[in-house]
C-alpha cells in the first residue's frame, strides 16, 4: 500500500451537541452526522492460509478499507482503538504467560496504583492507541520500561527511523518489529516479542499517517490459521516472519472492520436515544462511551457533576433503551460500553 498523501485530524469521538432544552426534555432529536457502517472485506481479499495465497495482498486490501473508515473519523473511533488495545493486551498476556484474560484486564484499568505486570501491559497498549504515532526515544524508553526491558532509546529510535520507510508499510513494520526483537538478545523472548509487536503497530501507523495507531497484530498473531504445516506459531526471527506478519495483519484488519461495523450500529442507537436522557451531564457520559471500551459509574461521577446514584440510574436507563451493554454480568462494580 502506498502511504496516503492526506494527513488525518484528531481521531477522537465527534462531539455531540445537546441543547439546553434537550437536557431537560426529549422534545428535539439529537442532530448529528450519519456514519454508514464500514464496508466488509470481500471474501476474495480475506487471508485464509491456503497454499499459494498472497497474504500481503490481503493485508493491503484490508488496510485500505480500514484506512477509509478512519479517515471518516466516526464518533466511536476512540472506543474502537481502546477495544483493540484490550484485545492486544489479552493476546500479549498469553505470550507472556500471565494468568489473566480480557475481563480481568478491563477491570485493571480502574485499579488504583501499580497493579502489577498485567496492569502495565494494558497501559502499554492503551497508551499506543491514545497518542499520535512517533518514533520518539522517550516514548520507546517508556514502552520498554513497562516490560522491564533496558534499552538505548536513541539508538533504537534511529534504527527504527532508518527501516520504517523501506518498502511497503506492512513489510516495513515487520522489519521494524524484527529489529526491536533482535535488540534484546539477553532479555526474555516473550518480553522482547511483546515490545516488537507494539513497535510493529507504531511503525504501521507512522507509514499510513494515522492520527492514532490501531493495535492490530498482537491480537491475531496467535491465530491457528497462521501455523505453517501444523507447526508452531509465527515467531520473530524466523525466515517466514514477514509472510506471517502480513497474514496476521490481513486477519487483524478484517476483524477490526467487523468491530467497527458493530460499533457503528451501536453508536447509531446511542445517538438516537440521547435526546431521551434527562440528566444534565448526559452529553458527557455519551462522549465517554464513544471514547472508551467501557465506562464505570464511578468514572462518570468524576467526569460529570452527578451523584453515584444518578450515574447508576443513567446507565440503567441506557441499558433499558438498548443503547449500551453491561459487560461484566456482576451485581456490583459494573462496567458499561457500546
Amino acid at each position: 500500500m502506498p502511504a496516503p498523501r492526506v494527513d488525518l485530524g484528531e481521531g477522537g469521538p465527534a462531539p455531540l451537541r445537546l441543547s439546553a432544552g434537550t437536557r431537560r426534555t426529549s422534545a428535539k432529536p439529537l442532530a448529528t452526522h450519519t456514519f454508514p457502517p464500514p464496508a466488509a472485506v470481500p471474501s476474495w481479499a480475506r487471508a485464509s492460509g491456503r497454499a499459494g495465497e498472497d497474504p500481503l495482498f490481503a493485508a493491503g486490501a484490508g488496510l485500505a478499507l480500514l484506512d477509509a473508515v478512519l479517515r471518516r473519523n466516526p464518533p466511536a473511533t476512540g472506543a474502537l482503538r481502546q477495544r483493540l488495545a484490550l484485545q492486544s493486551a489479552a493476546a500479549s498476556a498469553k505470550i507472556l504467560r500471565l494468568n489473566t484474560h480480557e475481563g480481568a484486564l478491563r477491570d485493571l484499568r480502574f485499579a488504583v496504583g501499580d497493579a502489577g505486570p498485567a496492569s502495565r501491559l494494558l497501559q502499554l497498549w492503551r497508551d499506543l492507541a491514545a497518542r499520535p504515532p512517533s518514533l520518539d526515544p522517550s516514548r520507546l524508553a517508556a514502552a520498554a520500561a513497562r516490560l522491564d526491558l533496558a534499552v538505548d532509546p536513541n539508538g533504537l529510535a534511529s534504527s527504527l527511523k532508518g527501516c520504517a520507510g523501506e518498502g511497503d508499510p506492512v513489510s516495513a513494520a515487520a522489519k521494524a518489529a524484527a529489529l526491536v526483537f533482535s535488540a534484546f538478545p539477553d532479555a526474555p523472548a516473550a518480553d522482547a516479542e511483546t515490545l516488537a509487536l507494539w513497535a510493529f503497530d507504531l511503525v504501521l501507523a507512522v507509514r499510513l499517517r494515522w492520527a492514532r495507531p490501531l493495535p492490530l497484530i498482537a491480537g491475531k498473531l496467535l491465530d491457528p490459521g497462521l501455523r505453517s504445516g501444523g507447526g508452531g506459531r509465527p515467531r520473530l526471527g524466523d525466515p517466514a516472519w514477514p509472510k506471517a506478519a502480513a497474514g496476521a495483519i490481513a486477519l487483524a484488519a478484517a476483524s477490526a472492520l467487523d468491530v467497527a461495523a458493530d460499533l457503528s450500529r451501536r453508536t447509531e442507537t446511542l445517538i438516537a436515544v440521547a435526546p431521551k436522557l434527562r440528566a444534565k451531564p448526559a452529553q458527557r457520559i455519551v462522549e465517554l462511551l464513544l471514547a472508551e471500551d467501557c465506562v464505570a459509574p464511578a468514572e462518570a461521577v468524576r467526569q460529570a457533576p452527578m451523584t453515584d446514584r444518578a450515574a447508576r440510574r443513567l446507565f440503567d436507563r441506557l441499558v433499558a433503551l438498548g443503547a449500551v451493554r453491561e459487560l461484566t454480568g456482576r451485581p456490583a462494580f459494573r462496567l458499561y460500553g457500546l
